[in-house]
């Protein structure tokens, strides 16, 4: 139930009624007098984002046949349909195999206890402050059967689980770091607390899964369902105007903002994105640069992507309830060349997802190297041909931007590609966006979101949000596999 009544202290002490303390329709008004001195939890947000509208939402299922199937298989594997989904849910084709590929990773046959699974995926999201996440797994961790004591901290969890730690916190945050040695040092712990190769690969698949489901989740905003931590108040609104259903519902002020920022000063953006996309692909056709050229536009760029700022707050530290499960909380991004440290670049033609990674994840853990494949091409080759109100447009050299700025902030370089390009496409406050997504999450403001692609449809802003979660899931596991290789070899 979704509505609110007034504490039951305060009928006891007062005389005067429930529709005292503020305007109350009269079906709700019926519906305190039945409930009186129970304590209704109502809605802390509106809807499933923060960002997004909830009539937006909603709508996607009530007109897309295949979105509902999707919604109700979702509900029957899990009890539940999470906010994450229903904000996905813009785009069926897409979260159908994302549904599949966590699903076979939580819960199907595989290397790892469910338990562990969990637990690791605790682990990841907390890295990330990522309490939405965190809050999901505990809960899924206790179901199947899950050491309570674990919940302590990572410290009560067993060695195998705390070899981890070091793993997670690269991977999180300076991912170029990983070598051969961090994978031998778990292949050789001792029998009792050593890491086959298979259970190595679904860790790390389920570390890089977390660590960029993250980035979606701060990116768009998602809030906590009612029944969860951070997802209910208990206090009853104190504006006059509004009965309590209308503000848990979403119909207060409040969404009156996001119509007023939408428009400001944004006139013909889109006509200048579409005519920059006319024009590079003009010069693509006219002349093409030199390997040269192209390497050295990849470091320019590269070096222009260590001088956009994240956010302007100040450092802070995790909670200690979202802590307890990581170790060395101090420890966060940092790019990858700095007071002179280089970092050698990692060119995807030496290793790349296609020709090496998608084979050893499949070879160690079958099956799931296809899904992540189809999973990866699904979101790069996602498209409607529109941008905003326009249609028929061909979008792919702004995904390719996107997807390889992304892969530019981790050291990743394609031969073939004019980095150019880049800077022509994005701007710096999508760059902004991006960067703060991608690198440091928890960092994300509304006003980010905002400030990017304002004439686009929130549709749109949705997809990019998959585009920079599923890229920086591929940068992370580049990483990773390439190690385990090199140790293989």
């Amino acid at each position: 139930m979704r509505h609110a009544v007034a504490p039951a202290e305060n009928v006891e002490n007062h005389s005067f009624t429930v529709t005292d303390l503020f305007k109350i329709c009269t079906h709700c008004e019926r519906l305190g007098k039945k409930d009186l001195g129970i304590r209704i939890p109502r809605p802390l947000g509106n809807g499933p984002s923060k960002f997004i509208p909830e009539k937006e939402i909603l709508q996607i299922s009530k007109v897309d046949s295949r979105t509902q199937s999707i919604f109700e298989d979702a509900f029957a594997a899990l009890g539940r349909l999470d906010n994450i989904s229903l904000v996905m849910g813009f785009h069926p084709q897409y979260l159908e195999s994302f549904l599949r590929t966590q699903h076979y990773l939580l819960q199907m046959d595989g290397p790892l206890p469910l338990h562990y699974r969990h637990y690791i995926g605790i682990m990841a999201a907390a890295r990330h402050q990522c309490s939405y996440l965190v809050n999901l797994h505990v809960n899924d961790f206790l179901q199947v059967g899950g050491d309570p004591k674990w919940l302590n901290g990572l410290f009560e969890a067993p060695q195998k689980l705390q070899q981890l730690g070091e793993l997670n916190k690269i991977l999180a945050h300076r991912p170029w770091l990983l070598t051969k040695q961090h994978i031998e040092v778990r292949r050789r712990a001792g029998s009792e607390h050593s890491w086959s190769l298979a259970e190595l690969i679904h860790a790390v698949v389920l570390l890089t899964h977390y660590h960029s489901l993250a980035s979606f989740t701060f990116g768009c905003g998602i809030t906590p369902e009612i029944h969860c931590d951070g997802g209910h108040t208990f206090r009853p609104p104190s504006l006059s105007q509004y009965c309590v259903c209308d503000i848990a519902n979403g119909n207060g002020h409040a969404n009156h903002h996001d119509d007023l920022l939408g428009n400001q000063d944004m006139c013909g953006e889109v006509e200048v994105l579409m005519e920059r996309m006319k024009q590079l692909q003009e010069c693509r056709d006219d002349e093409e640069a030199s390997q040269e050229e192209m390497a050295t536009r990849f470091e320019r760029e590269k070096t222009e992507s260590m001088l956009v700022v994240t956010s302007e707050d100040e450092e802070s530290g995790p909670p200690r309830d979202i802590s307890r499960h990581f170790e060395d909380p101090s420890y966060g991004y940092k790019d990858f060349s700095r007071r002179g440290e280089q970092v050698p670049t990692f060119r995807a033609q030496d290793y790349s997802w296609e020709d090496h990674g998608f084979s050893l994840v499949n070879r160690l853990y079958p099956n799931v190297g296809q899904m992540l494949d189809e999973k990866f091409h699904m979101v790069y080759n996602l498209t409607y041909n529109t941008m905003a109100t326009h249609k028929d447009v061909d979008t792919s050299m702004l995904r390719r931007a996107i997807w390889n700025y992304i892969h530019c902030m981790f050291g990743i370089r394609y031969d073939d590609y004019d980095y150019g390009e880049i800077n022509q496409l994005l701007d710096r406050s999508f760059k902004i966006y991006i960067k703060t997504i991608v690198c440091s999450p928890e960092k994300t403001t509304k006003r980010m979101y905002e400030s990017f692609w304002r004439q686009f449809q929130h549709s749109e802003k949705v997809h990019v949000n998959l585009l920079l979660m599923e890229a920086r899931m591929q940068a992370e596991l580049l990483y990773a596999l390439r190690a385990i290789t090199r140790y293989m070899t």
